[in-house]
């Protein structure tokens, strides 16, 4: 006979409850304590959250009300982006139901039905936790290395940073064409050469073409080539920047700066793989992975007629947003040291490291040269201090930061609410009801904060990506 006791998991268990009612599902959790196992009940996202910081591997989401099934949407993403190994225990009667069917295959490792009896429950959690074990082996054995490159690499520890490693890694395992997106300064190229380390096309050509460099009568011929007296001056043959990455991965940053004209020859590459160069009449077959970058809203520009929508279909197969450093916190403080370390060995031995002024200055900048700037101002630092510690001046920063004045909570709130809201219905296409769903409020409470916020149709519709080739629904009348 299997005892509890024995059968404990030895890490936490994330309990997520969708409702803090009492019943069979509060009776299960005290049992279930009585008999060991180390619990953390969490009743909100955010708590949830915080749990998984803490280090939770596996998780026991309760379902145990029909009216639970609508606040499933609001914890999908968290629920299944993270390692935890997630068991359900769910009421008998909302197994039936497509919602709970769907959110069961879709997310969770396993699944029980209430009434359960204990031992089943541990033995389940158990097994969980065993595989999340064996992943976390699995993660720490093929840990997403640091990219690096002259200029910067990419550090980080921050959820945020985690998440794009993650992302970074899956991508690397297919060929799909990629399009990273973000401010200028956050370590596109970086990423793009990241997948590129970590595919099968490794040990193949990595070639980075900056798109808003070139010029526009001479974009065909770098990117394709061109044969011996093609034009004026073509001496000899010349092979372009697709057919150097044959095998490996071409990298076009900031293609939202491609010529229109040039847009349709790259369009047909990616559909033919194959090139002619300029003045040639031979078809090359070419293989190559196409990675594209760009700060733009490209969706905004097709809508605007400066770039193509077939060929934005076409390389956004799958999209990556690099974070802004501003919103990464403690990386600031682990980049920093990270390229203290490489500079002051290069230009200033005596040096300690960062003056907790100077660490203040740099956690309270707005960064908005982002990473690029962080390493700029160490290096400067590095060259410019002349004490054991780098200060806020040999930053460039100011002391008391009065550039960039601390936001009072209540207006930090405010804009919080701004932003999630345009978001939410930037997702649900401005249907109100599912856009209330979405940030688990009701209808009424959500067109009073559209009327507090002054939030139009017109911005909730440019906060969106355009509907392409139609016309999206427009917003609810209030009911």
């Amino acid at each position: 006979m299997l005892r509890v006791s024995d059968s404990a998991p030895v890490q936490p268990v994330l309990v997520l409850r969708l409702s803090n009612r009492s019943g069979q599902s509060a009776s299960c959790t005290e049992n279930l304590k009585e008999h060991g196992l180390s619990l953390i009940e969490c009743f909100t996202l955010e708590a949830a959250q915080d749990a998984v910081q803490n280090g939770c591997r596996v998780g026991l989401l309760i379902v145990t009300q029909e009216a639970e099934l609508a606040q499933l949407d609001k914890y999908e993403s968290f629920v299944s982006n993270n390692r935890i190994s997630w068991v359900g225990l769910v009421a008998q009667e909302l197994i039936a139901m497509p919602r709970m069917r769907e959110f069961i295959g879709e997310h969770l490792f396993n699944f029980i039905t209430i009434p359960a009896d204990l031992d089943h429950i541990v033995l389940t959690l158990r097994h969980a936790w065993g595989m999340a074990f064996m992943r976390d082996e699995q993660h720490s054995a093929a840990t997403t290395p640091v990219a690096s490159s002259a200029d910067f690499a990419m550090v980080g520890k921050t959820p945020q940073m985690q998440q794009l490693f993650n992302q970074l890694q899956k991508v690397a395992r297919t060929d799909a064409s990629v399009l990273i997106t973000g401010p200028s300064g956050t370590g596109k190229e970086i990423a793009a050469l990241s997948i590129h380390r970590q595919s099968a096309r490794r040990n193949a050509p990595f070639v980075a073409v900056n798109c808003g460099a070139i010029a526009p009568q001479l974009f065909q011929s770098e990117l394709f080539g061109y044969e011996k007296g093609a034009f004026t001056g073509a001496s000899q043959r010349k092979i372009g920047r697709l057919e150097a990455a044959q095998g490996g991965t071409l990298f076009l940053d900031e293609i939202g700066d491609m010529p229109f004209d040039m847009q349709v020859n790259l369009l047909r590459f990616l559909q033919e793989k194959t090139i002619e160069r300029v003045g040639g009449t031979e078809t090359l077959e070419i293989d190559v992975r196409v990675i594209a970058a760009t700060h733009i809203d490209l969706a905004e520009a097709v809508k605007q007629g400066r770039f193509r929508e077939d060929l934005y279909y076409r390389i956004n197969v799958v999209c990556i947003s690099m974070p802004p450093l501003a919103d990464r916190g403690q990386d600031i403080e682990d980049i920093a040291k990270h390229y203290f370390a490489r500079f002051a060995s290069m230009h200033n031995r005596s040096l300690r490291g960062f003056s907790k002024a100077a660490m203040n200055a740099m956690l309270s900048h707005s960064w908005p040269g982002n990473v690029r700037e962080l390493v700029n101002r160490v290096q400067r630092a590095t060259v410019m201090a002349e004490g054991r510690f780098i200060q806020p001046e040999d930053l460039g920063l100011d002391r008391g930061n009065e550039q960039s004045p601390l936001m009072s909570l209540e207006d930090a709130r405010a804009a919080a609410e701004r932003v999630m809201i345009r978001r939410a219905l930037s997702q649900s296409r401005n249907q109100i009801s599912r856009a209330a769903s979405l940030l688990g409020v009701s209808r009424v409470t959500l067109y009073r904060l559209i009327e507090k916020y002054n939030i139009r149709p017109d911005m909730m519709a440019a906060a969106r990506p355009p509907f392409l080739g139609g016309s999206a629904p427009d917003i609810e009348a209030p009911k």
